[in-house]
């Protein structure tokens, strides 16, 4: 259900859901974290550093308690964001390194693609990672600008145990810039594009998606914000990405697009827990990144549309990041591709704070490649038997990864409700749900597969082969 804070409360009485219609079309901003914590923002959690712009995005918008990336790891997150598939349907699994040979199909719909189709102007100043191939780019997506990274910030020579890596490209359009560029000023250029960019289409409706490189690892941070939190590098980074938060929102105050324009931040997993006091916290969430407890795939989400999301409210219904393709879509007058499937929903009535709002999600699936590793249907989460990486000796430190070893799961069933940390099986005392997720997770595997079953799944999707 929706909740709201109580000066919400006190007007919600009189003023009824706003109406949204396509006149003129709103512009959106997605500002996408890579590795970001659920607690690592001061609005979900506790932390030695500050984030008043995130703040403020919570006070005037929504905070998402329950939303999902539908992977715990970087391409398979994105591919999901932007198709509003499950990464399985589209092929695209896990992170893709340099020179891959595979990349998202020149099929698939994006969601540039389709506010493009509606006059809009879009850009990408960040992080891609679905294929660093020309035929893979956001160019050939609908993207009309591109800036940033093909790929994670580690896949280069300096990586702490892999050397194998080839120089780090930076990118803008389809063009190589510059290989290994300064890491320090990557959060600076991604803000001032995108404010550019802002300046630029402020006439026109414009798309605009900002995925950081950070947190990821290697971090790094400009001098203006270098030692400036009391938690150390990994503090000072978070404070420069909440200083871009509040470059864009400035922006589009100051050309007067405030209220014209929904701005959702959120993260494509959990925190990468192996590093130590270079990753960041799930709270009171089991384990991280590259995994599907809840660390890896619950993420925090604020989203900020003045006047018509409700300020200071928060929503405790599951959604996910492949709910941003249809209801983007939706609320831009188009809707989500009709000739294939897609697993988002329109999710605007939790958006909007519609009363008594329920989330269209009737079930959720955690895979992890192309292995179903458990289901969710409301309160309930069941866990199949699968191996999965436990932290194991001395935790990282300072850019160095402490290890895992390999851990394999029980059978097990979580009221979410009442453990959110997963730490009490209640599958004996409630074999009723448990039947009822099993009949869930039988049709996943006809639809997606399951590899722990060696199922195929009748409706996966190629992804893109790079042309000979």
């Amino acid at each position: 259900m929706i909740r709201f804070l109580p000066l919400v409360l006190l007007f919600w009485g009189i003023i009824a859901p706003i109406t949204v219609g396509t006149e003129p079309p709103p512009n959106f901003v997605i500002i996408y974290c890579d590795d970001l914590g659920y607690a690592d923002i001061d609005s979900f959690g506790t932390h030695d550093w500050e984030t008043p712009n995130l703040n403020r995005l919570a006070k005037e918008g929504l905070r998402l308690t329950d939303f999902h990336t539908a992977a715990a790891v970087c391409s398979a997150s994105r591919a999901a964001l932007l198709t509003g598939c499950y990464p399985q349907r589209v092929g695209i699994l896990g992170a893709l390194g340099p020179k891959a040979k595979t990349g998202i199909h020149e099929n698939e719909v994006l969601l540039p693609e389709i506010l493009k189709e509606k006059g809009y102007a879009t850009a990408i100043f960040g992080k891609w990672h679905l294929g660093d191939a020309p035929q893979f780019l956001p160019t050939r997506h609908g993207f009309d600008q591109y800036f940033g990274l093909p790929y994670s910030n580690d896949m280069w020579p300096k990586h702490p145990t892999n050397k194998t890596f080839p120089p780090l490209p930076l990118i803008e359009q389809e063009k190589n810039i510059e290989t290994m560029p300064d890491q320090t000023q990557l959060t600076t250029w991604y803000t001032e594009r995108a404010v550019k960019f802002i300046t630029a289409n402020k006439a026109k409706p414009f798309f605009l998606y900002v995925p950081h490189s950070m947190p990821h690892v290697p971090l790094h941070v400009s001098e203006k914000f270098k030692g400036k939190s009391k938690q150390g590098l990994y503090g000072d980074v978070i404070m420069e990405i909440d200083w871009s938060v509040g470059q864009i929102l400035t922006a589009l105050k100051e050309h007067g697009l405030d209220d014209n324009t929904l701005v959702l931040f959120t993260s494509d997993n959990g925190p990468w827990l192996s590093y130590g006091n270079h990753a960041g916290s799930a709270g009171k969430l089991r384990e991280g990144k590259g995994t599907t407890w809840e660390g890896g795939h619950r993420v925090s989400c604020v989203a900020r549309w003045p006047e018509k999301i409700p300020a200071g409210s928060v929503c405790d219904e599951i959604a996910s990041t492949m709910d941003v393709l249809p209801t983007f879509a939706k609320l831009a007058g188009s809707s989500a591709p009709k000739d294939r499937l897609i697993d988002g929903h329109d999710i605007w009535p939790l958006l909007s704070g519609v009363k008594e709002a329920k989330s269209p999600t009737d079930h959720f699936y955690y895979y992890w490649n192309y292995g179903l590793d458990g289901v969710r249907a409301g309160k309930w989460k069941l866990v199949f038997p699968h191996p999965v990486p436990s932290l194991t000796g001395p935790a990282g430190k300072d850019g160095q990864p402490g290890g895992y070893t390999q851990a394999t799961t029980e059978l097990a069933l979580f009221d979410l409700d009442a453990d959110v940390g997963e730490s009490k099986n209640v599958a004996a005392e409630h074999p009723d749900v448990v039947a009822r997720l099993q009949k869930l997770a039988e049709a996943a595997r006809e639809d997606l597969g399951d590899a722990h079953q060696k199922k195929m799944g009748m409706n996966r999707r190629a992804a893109g082969k790079l042309a000979e």
